[in-house]
Order: C-alpha cells, then sequence, then structure tokens
C-alpha cells in the first residue's frame, strides 16, 4: 500500500498535523510512504519537494500534474494494491485503487471569486471522490457534505473524528500565574483570518460585553492582507485597540502555553469540518467557547458553550458567563478534560486502519 505524504509541510497546517499523526498508526500494513522527507523506520519512496502549499499556488498544480501523470506509473512500479491519500486528491482515470480523506467543503460553502479552490472543489473533487474505492472524512457534518456537494452514497463514507497530541496539549501548572501575569485575563481565538471564521462577530460581542475593559482578546493566527487590515480598522472603531492582541502565526510548540494561559477559547466559525483548537483547548482543560452547527457540536459535546455564531449577543453573553463565574469555568474545565480524553490518534489510527484493511 501506498500513503501520498506528498504535501506534507515542516510548518503545521490541519491537514499536516493530520498526515502527521495519522500514519505512524499504519505501520501494521508496511505502507510505502510517498514523501520528500526521511522517517525512520518506514520505507520510504523519494517525491519532488515542491508539491506542497508553502509553493502556493504553483505548489498545488505541481502536486495535481505530478499526482496525475507521474503516480499511475509509481503505483504500477511498486506493484500496489492500493493508494490511500490524506487529502481528496488522486489519479483520474487510472487502474490506482485508491481511498482518499476528506477534510471539507468550506470552498464550495463560502465561495472566493477567482480562487481556483472553488472548480477544484466542484470538479475535480467529485470526480476523485466518485472514482474511489472509498472515502474517509473527519466528521458526520463532512459526511453530509460530499452527500450534498458530490452527490456520493452514504454507505461509501466513514466518519472518523480526529484528535490532538496528548504529549503536547495537556493541563498547564503555570496555568494560574500565566493568567495572572496578563492583567487583564484573555479571550483567544486560534486560526485564520478568512470571513468564515467569523472574527468580525467575535470583535463585536467582545466589544458588548459590559465589562469588557478588564479583559482582552488575543488573536492567534497569521495575518492576512486580504482580512486582517478590516479587523484592525474594526478594532479601532469600536475604541478597543488596546484590548485586542493580533498576535500573527504562534508556533506550535507555544499553542499549549497560550491556550492554557486564557480564560477561554471562543471559536465561533461559521463552518468547520472538524476544528481542532476545539479539543486542544479542551485538552488543557480551558473553557470553550464554540459554534452551534457544522461539525463543533460533534466535537464539543456537552463540554462547551454552544451559541449560534451569526447572534452576537449570544457570543457576547457566553463571554460575559464566563468571565463573571469562576464556578461555571471550573465545571467546563473539568468537561473540557473529559471530553478530550475520548480523543486519541491511536483511536484514530486504528479506525483508520480497519477501513484500508478491508480494501487491501
Amino acid at each position: 500500500m501506498l500513503v501520498n505524504l506528498s504535501l506534507l509541510l515542516k510548518q503545521s497546517t490541519g491537514i499536516s498535523v493530520y498526515a502527521q499523526n495519522l500514519f505512524p498508526h499504519l505501520k501494521f500494513l508496511n505502507p510505502i510512504l510517498l514523501t520528500s522527507q526521511e522517517y525512520s523506520g518506514f520505507n520510504c519512496y523519494k517525491v519532488p519537494n515542491n508539491l506542497t502549499p508553502a509553493q502556493g499556488t504553483k505548489g498545488h498544480l505541481n502536486r495535481l500534474l505530478w499526482t496525475q501523470f507521474q503516480l499511475p506509473q509509481i503505483y504500477k512500479n511498486l506493484k500496489s494494491s492500493l493508494l490511500f491519500s490524506p487529502i481528496p486528491e488522486a489519479p483520474l482515470w487510472s487502474k490506482c485503487r485508491n481511498v482518499v480523506m476528506v477534510h471539507d467543503f468550506i470552498p464550495l460553502r463560502f465561495p472566493k471569486r477567482f480562487s481556483p479552490l472553488t472548480p477544484y472543489h466542484q470538479y475535480y473533487v467529485p470526480q476523485v471522490l466518485s472514482q474511489s474505492e472509498h472515502i474517509i472524512c473527519n466528521s458526520q457534518s463532512t459526511a453530509r457534505d460530499i452527500v450534498k456537494f458530490c452527490n456520493i452514497p452514504a454507505y461509501k463514507i466513514t466518519p472518523i473524528l480526529l484528535a490532538y497530541d496528548s504529549k503536547h496539549f495537556q493541563p498547564s501548572i503555570e496555568k494560574e500565574p500565566i493568567s495572572r501575569s496578563h492583567n487583564p485575563p484573555y479571550f483567544l481565538y486560534i486560526g485564520r483570518h478568512d470571513p468564515y471564521k467569523n472574527i468580525s462577530r467575535l470583535i463585536s460581542a467582545f466589544a458588548d460585553i459590559p465589562s469588557n475593559h478588564e479583559y482582552e482578546l488575543w488573536l492567534a493566527g497569521p495575518s492576512d492582507d486580504r482580512y486582517t487590515p478590516s479587523l484592525k480598522k474594526q478594532v479601532q472603531e469600536l475604541g478597543i485597540a488596546n484590548q485586542v492582541k493580533f498576535l500573527d502565526y504562534v508556533s506550535y510548540d507555544d499553542l499549549p502555553k497560550i491556550i492554557s494561559g486564557a480564560i477561554a477559547l471562543v471559536f465561533v466559525s461559521l463552518w468547520e469540518g472538524f476544528g481542532l483548537p476545539v479539543i486542544e483547548a479542551m485538552a488543557c482543560g480551558t473553557p470553550v467557547i464554540t459554534s452551534n452547527l457544522a461539525s463543533m457540536p460533534e466535537v464539543a459535546g456537552d463540554a462547551a458553550i454552544l451559541v449560534d455564531p451569526y447572534k452576537v449577543e449570544e457570543i457576547s453573553d457566553a463571554m460575559q458567563a464566563i468571565a463573571n463565574d469562576a464556578g461555571l469555568r471550573s465545571h467546563l474545565s473539568e468537561l473540557s478534560l473529559a471530553r478530550a480524553s475520548q480523543f486519541s490518534w491511536e483511536k484514530t489510527g486504528r479506525a483508520t486502519l480497519e477501513v484500508l484493511q478491508r480494501f487491501l
């Protein structure tokens, strides 16, 4: 079996986190990894190093061309019987039997003018899914989207929830000192600045908290010239520029400390395939406010405050409740840790292994 790791980045993104944490649990199948990097203990087949999102649109195009025209020959030369891809990409109209992973259809739910991701999801991905042996996805919500957008029968889809690194994300013994060292305490958001991430409503909700002068809002995620300036302008107009911090990209190593120090994670995205920050915050014992739609209720269960992300007042009320009630914070922290304990990459890997074995 081949495992296609051609897209892996050294700077972790959601898909890279998934692929890097999953493939070690497939070792029982003795896979050949298609990769530009070396992984000890695995049989690796060297592929070009210019096929990743790090090369921007050119990297995606390089990977699609490589997938279509070179991967079938690699599959044949290595006498493989199955290809597993951690993204919905595989050679079309070839003899490569494959199982692929689908993360979300956000480019179709929130299309951007002139974005190449729109035709990619409209035309290429549905064709890949129709020709695949089977499809894995990261939530029941994404499974419903596959049926909706691609007209794929539900029996061909297996939802398998993702997980988190339990050695990395865990309650910090420094939690209280961190909170006290930053006066006022802070609410935290982690992610990109795309409009569907709903940061504008989050900022408005923070501004509406009656006691907002006692708190800060930290926005951890890479700046984007298309969206960040308007968010900064909104902050200025609301008169809260001294309380809202744009942290830019936060390294993976620093995330647990920043999450553990927060009074709550506020992740009120309009849509997510899974929503890794929710479960990572829960693993740190940090209270979570998240959306009541898409995959977020699947991930959070009853361990978070769920709000309608389109209603600023609901978001604001939830933040005020967290701010006012130490008992609520403590209760949510306990629920978060219990919920996070139900997720592990071993569990995700085992379920994926079972699917792949059916098609070998």
